[in-house]
């Protein structure tokens, strides 16, 4: 064979080769598909990072401006964006990508092709985002009127409306601010809620999903996520039943029988929170130890006149303190930190990656005094996660897991609120906590933390019913009481019928965000505060001097090398990987966190036992009769 013709030979199974589908057998990480599918990738994700830029950019214009004017453009970026996601998608899956040798090509292509809403034409699209962002405009702009001047309309959830369910000690005028704030951020609501239902059931299906549901679901990339989510649940449900019994009987002492009853659902008006997903704004109520006053950071950080930019310093300090990045000028200049005074904004906090050149803003309404303290450090949790990650292709920068993000910012909130960090802030006078008083800021800590859990467990039990077609349209509103009752022992302060429509009076229902989330961040931050306690010589099983609920990390260049390991992979690697990485462990395990709790557990369980408290709740009276059956699990 002459030389000519080898050439010709030699270009054509070449070029055959470049033609062949990129999954072959004979693929290696060097062969010229791969190197073909990695700089397609490579483009692609740079394009994608240019949409996600707009997105962004438009989506924090509106949040921080909420008008009309504002909704609409942030509409018309995503829909261009949407169309360019999917015309991506068909490119994927035209070069068969998903089927690559490379393990990191296949899982791009696979999350490339997942359009989620994106999959829906133009006009569908367009009028699912109109339900969701209308939604969120009426969420931002509720106010309700005044229980003391009924002529005043202007109150607002933060500050005003909080302020009341947390000090008012009238059950009359909570029932008052509750009902208000229900029939005006949720029943209007309905409509752009049932469009919402029927968009996303139709984006499930174009995604090939059986409903909106399994579309969540897929996020957590394992099968059996949903009976683990509720082996998980029923594990910690009898320390919840010991915290539930124990409120209720003193909250019966101080309001009497006519308002709470001996042995069923709490109401809800009364424990601090509008949604009832918190009760320790109202802890003076039930204080294990009364004689034993809780630590005081407001007035603290009143003495020592501290900004808010101040809060926002001393989180940034602890992430450097374990080597890793300082906030950069962009997010003091860009962030809204404060609630502004010449227009709406949506308070609700939240953090922001804008996906180029180290561009990470908050947004929040910020007030000086603990909840903030706390709130700070976690959204700057997903600051750092942000920052950690921007090495990754635009598809990568995620959580690997949707509760991962969420116990982030948490994890460095447990070492902040510590007594021995406090100490070291000097907004305490003492790190280390005896034992009555151990027992109050252990129960503080569980009115969040633990009463949380059968509520995060509720907002997507309910709305995979919803999504799922298991619910009759007639039956959307008593169901989502019945499943609160149910797994949480709580009811509304009066009867709620099916005229009236409540999901939607919390913002992560409005702004169609998966909850699930929250719930496995409160089980997975222990996991992780625990193997950073380790690494940081904080903690050793069974030393009374070095448990978990007193360990602060501050300073651990070894637990800050692993926790930058850890955030740095985003979501290029399955989530199990990256937590055995990390923690040694493979799965959702809240062993950890009632490690964390179990004094207060034990301690829970003599004292109901001796008050002769009685323990769980049937079924709640404040739906009509003929709602659907129990949904037990």
């Amino acid at each position: 064979m002459n030389g000519s013709n080898l050439s010709l030979l030699l270009a054509f199974a070449f070029a055959f080769a470049l033609w062949l589908p990129y999954g072959s057998a004979d693929d290696n990480s060097c062969s010229a598909s791969v190197l073909q599918a990695q700089r397609f990738f490579e483009q692609e994700n740079s394009k994608l990072r240019e949409r996600y830029h707009a997105e962004y950019s438009a989506a924090y214009t509106y949040n921080t401006n909420v008008t009309e004017e504002n909704r609409r453009a942030m509409i018309v970026v995503y829909a261009e964006s949407a169309s360019q996601n999917k015309l991506l998608a068909q490119a994927v899956r035209a070069g068969d990508y998903a089927k690559s040798a490379d393990a990191n090509i296949r899982r791009q292509a696979r999350m490339l092709q997942d359009l989620g809403a994106d999959a829906l034409d133009p006009s569908d699209y367009l009028e699912l985002k109109n339900a969701i962002s209308s939604m969120q405009s009426n969420y931002a702009t509720t106010s309700v009127c005044s229980y003391t001047n009924r002529t005043d309309c202007s109150l607002t959830l933060e500050p005003h409306i909080q302020e009341r369910l947390a000090n008012s000690r009238d059950p009359a005028e909570l029932a008052w601010y509750w009902r208000e704030w229900y029939d005006k951020a949720g029943t209007p609501m309905r409509g752009n809620f049932e469009k919402y239902v029927r968009l996303t059931r139709k984006a499930a299906h174009l995604n090939d999903y059986r409903s909106y549901a399994d579309y969540w679901v897929h996020f957590y990339e394992d099968a059996d996520f949903e009976r683990q989510l509720d082996a998980t649940y029923k594990a910690l449900l009898p320390f919840y039943r010991q915290i539930h019994g124990y409120v209720r009987y003193r909250l019966r002492q101080h309001y009497g029988p006519e308002v709470v009853p001996a042995e069923g659902n709490i109401p809800m008006h009364l424990l601090g929170n509008m949604w009832a997903q918190s009760w320790n704004d109202v802890i003076d109520l039930f204080t294990p130890y009364p004689e034993k006053p809780f630590v005081d950071v407001k007035l603290e950080m009143e003495r020592q006149e501290y900004s808010v930019r101040k809060l926002f310093e001393l989180g940034d300090q602890f992430f450097q303190s374990l080597g890793m990045r300082a906030l950069p000028a962009s997010f003091w200049n860009l962030s809204v930190l404060e609630r502004p005074t010449d227009r709406e904004v949506v308070c609700h906090a939240s953090a922001w990656d804008f996906y180029q050149d180290s561009d990470v803003r908050i947004k929040m309404c910020t007030e000086l005094n603990t909840h903030y303290l706390y709130v700070v450090h976690h959204e700057l949790g997903h600051i750092q996660y942000y920052l950690q990650y921007e090495q990754q292709p635009a598809v990568f920068r995620g959580a690997p897991n949707p509760g991962f993000h969420e116990a982030v910012g948490d994890v460095i909130a447990l070492s902040a609120m510590s007594a021995k960090h406090l100490k070291s802030l000097n907004l305490t006078r003492s790190g280390r906590l005896d034992e009555k008083s151990r027992i109050n800021e252990l129960f503080k800590q569980a009115l969040s933390k633990i009463v949380f859990l059968p509520f995060g467990y509720t907002m997507d039990k309910y709305r995979y019913a919803v999504f799922r077609g298991e619910l009759d349209e007639s039956q959307w509103n008593c169901a989502f009481w019945q499943m609160r009752s149910e797994f949480g022992g709580l009811e509304p302060p009066l009867t709620r019928s099916n005229s009236d429509f409540d999901p939607p009076a919390k913002y992560h229902i409005d702004a169609d965000v998966e909850y699930l989330r929250y719930f496995a961040a409160h089980i997975f931050q222990f996991q992780f505060h625990r193997a950073l306690c380790r690494l940081a010589g904080q903690y050793a099983p069974g030393d009374s001097q070095q448990t978990l609920d007193n360990c602060d990390i501050f300073g651990s260049k070894k637990a800050g090398q692993a926790f930058k390991t850890f955030l740095s992979a985003g979501n290029s690697k399955h989530w199990k990987i990256v937590l055995e990485e990390f923690t040694g462990e493979t799965e959702m395990d809240p062993a950890a966190l009632l490690e964390y709790f179990d004094p207060l557990y034990q301690w829970l369980k003599q004292e109901n036992s001796r008050l002769g408290v009685p323990l769980g709740w049937g079924n709640t009276n404040k739906i009509p009769s003929s709602c659907c059956g129990l949904f037990s699990t």
